[in-house]
């Protein structure tokens, strides 16, 4: 016990030294998480109340030359007009990597598509009823503990809507937080750390909460009846490849039956991509289906598949959508324009359809693309270079038995190069031994 204070408090002090003072003439830029719960504003975003987040209100800059002022929405901080009027991707081309991290936390900074990424991938009962205003972003609040590594994730703060559940924690004289807490972590490959790291977001949060609740009243966190939030970890995967890491804390921590009762455990909840079918995801007929349905496109074949959704069932989505939605939705398109290689007037076409919500009509003044050409061009590339390992593996194999045998025929040139001079040396005694024996003779006749 007296370690984890001593980490409590530890984890406390670095982040008050880290975190960066605000200025009196500017409020704090952090959320609390004891503030109210944001009220919905008429464009279905939500706005704190009493909460101290700045909304950088100045207007966003696409590639087709319009602009959007934030609401509220996807974008926490300010955005700027680029130079050329272009939007940060290409102003700086960055990696696709890179793109999807800044794609997920636009659309899960959206509360409404939020809201509905909640209420239909899980089968949790508190989800189902979720709405945007019930949900507050706080993951800005977190970067002074963890850095760029929690740069493209999201935590989010959800108000619990049950007066029953309110009347049994005060009959039991339990403290219970009037809202749970959803960690959504947002990962492109297979990552097996992921529990751990999920684990090290989970303490940030109850540290943080911690810190709160003491600074609220101090010592209420040490009596029996003081609660922390309950966390929900989310893992939203992208990848095609199947997940193959565990879904336990356990599973990262050393076997032993022995040992079972000292190790903590949770199951985090994992969303992948393309265990929907695209058929399920347009019958949901909601916005973040659609986000979905293009992160799945991962190659050309998902890039076929997608391209042969009717069109009137892509626009059916976009029609009613507020208009923050669908800068989301432009940020999404974007990325994925980055990602199969499109050109920038191509990119410009796109963002515009969007705009027009003619989601279906995306790549029709496109330069067409043929999946079986690049399918064929694949193939050829694919002979190509295993012809071209082949002969560099003959080739190899030749130079190894050349190699092998001038080797062969050294060592022979060496062996006979020794019995010569041995031959020699012989020779040279049989001679040295003649010449004594003539002497010899020669001394003996006289």
């Amino acid at each position: 016990m007296k370690e984890n204070q001593k980490l409590l408090r530890s984890m406390e002090m670095q982040a008050a030294a880290e975190s960066p003072k605000p200025q009196e003439s500017e409020p704090d830029v952090r959320h609390s998480l004891h503030t109210e719960i944001p009220a919905a504003q008429d464009d279905g975003s939500t706005q704190p109340v009493n909460s101290s987040t700045v909304w950088d209100n100045e207007s966003t800059q696409y590639t087709d030359g319009t602009s959007a002022q934030s609401n509220g929405s996807a974008q926490c901080t300010g955005s700027k007009t680029w130079q050329g009027g272009k939007s940060p991707q290409y102003a700086e081309p960055k990696s696709s990597v890179h793109n999807r991290d800044i794609s997920s936390k636009t659309v899960f900074g959206n509360a409404v598509l939020c809201a509905q990424f909640l209420q239909n991938n899980f089968d949790i009962p508190m989800l189902k009823d979720i709405r945007p205003e019930d949900i507050e972003d706080i993951s800005e609040r977190y970067l002074p503990y963890l850095g760029t590594e929690f740069s493209s994730d999201s935590v989010k703060k959800i108000r619990i809507l049950d007066i029953g559940r309110e009347k049994r924690s005060k009959e039991a004289g339990v403290k219970e937080p009037p809202f749970f807490v959803s960690l959504i972590d947002h990962k492109s490959l297979v990552d097996y750390d992921v529990s751990m790291q999920l684990l090290r977001y989970m303490m940030c949060i109850w540290t943080e909460y911690r810190r709160e609740m003491e600074t609220l009243q101090k010592g209420c966190t040490g009596q029996k009846g003081f609660r922390y939030p309950v966390i929900i970890p989310i893992v939203y995967y992208e990848g095609k490849p199947e997940w193959t890491a565990g879904l336990h804390l356990r599973d990262r921590i050393g076997s032993g039956s022995e040992g079972q009762q000292w190790i903590p455990d949770f199951r985090y909840e994992l969303v992948r991509v393309h265990d929907y079918s695209n058929q399920e995801l347009l019958g949901r007929g909601d916005e973040m289906s659609l986000v979905m349905l293009i992160n799945k496109i991962q190659d050309t074949e998902d890039l076929e598949r997608f391209l042969r959704i009717p069109a009137d069932k892509l626009d059916r989505i976009l029609r009613d959508s507020p208009e923050h939605v669908v800068n989301v939705l432009v940020s999404v398109m974007e990325s994925l324009c980055f990602k199969i290689d499109a050109s920038e007037e191509e990119r410009t076409q796109c963002v515009q359809k969007v705009r027009r919500r003619k989601m279906g009509y995306l790549f029709e003044n496109m330069e067409k693309i043929s999946i079986q050409e690049e399918r064929r061009k694949t193939e050829e590339q694919r002979k190509r270079t295993e012809e071209e390992r082949k002969r560099t593996e003959e080739a190899r194999k030749r130079a190894d038995e050349a190699r092998k045998r001038a080797d062969e025929e050294q060592k022979r040139a060496d062996e006979e190069q020794k019995r010569a001079d041995i031959a020699e040396e012989k020779l040279r005694i049989l001679e040295e031994k003649l010449r004594t024996a003539e002497e010899l003779l020669k001394q003996t006749e006289h």
